[in-house]
């Protein structure tokens, strides 16, 4: 199809492993029809702020399990069309589902991430190597010039490197906060 076209709600089942938490391990057969239909048809998903986890099952302790079911994915034209799209994972609040909210401002170009830097990637041990290997120019320059684009060199690379490495740790934290604030709900 070559019309901008999205689809979202729930669609009862994960992308990868890493959208579920507790339970049984997660199989590739249960995931391989959905992957197989969102490439066929040319979708993406289009990301979202807020926990990773969009349903629970109710349940407390070692019977929790969280995953990931609900989604919003789009073609690339209508991306193109509206690239300033936000879809958020809101708390669940009377319901084992989170809303999805979608935010659309075509005005809004995309907003590049603020770098942070962990202090425990010091104790990776490719660390240094990543480090010294972008903290080199290649040419001559005014000190602050140099500085900069030296900077802006690392940056790029150490934000590669975590992300290997690591994962989206902020996105990870965020739903270890909400998984925390639903074990103390279902405790009380």
């Amino acid at each position: 199809m070559t019309l901008p076209w999205i689809v979202g709600g729930d669609f009862n089942v994960i992308w990868d492993e890493e959208e579920k938490f507790g339970g049984l391990p997660v199989h590739i057969n249960e995931v391989d029809d959905f992957r197989h239909c969102v490439n066929t048809c040319n979708l993406f998903d289009l990301g979202f702020k807020g926990s990773i986890y969009t349903w629970w099952n109710g349940r407390a302790e070692e019977d929790c399990i969280f995953k990931r079911f609900d989604r919003c994915l789009a073609n690339m034209d209508f991306q193109k069309l509206w690239p300033g799209l936000e879809v958020e994972h809101l708390p669940k609040i009377g319901s084992y589902h989170s809303p999805l909210p979608i935010t659309l401002n075509p005005e809004v170009a995309l907003v590049k991430k603020l770098f942070r830097f962990l202090n425990f990637w010091i104790k990776n041990d490719s660390f240094q190597a990543v480090d010294r290997q972008n903290w080199q120019a290649d040419f001559h320059a005014n000190p602050f010039i140099l500085f900069n684009y030296k900077l802006k060199k690392l940056k790029k690379a150490l934000s590669i490197w975590s992300k290997a490495n690591y994962g989206d740790i902020f996105q990870k934290l965020s739903s270890l906060e909400e998984m925390v604030k639903f074990m103390r709900l279902s405790l009380c």
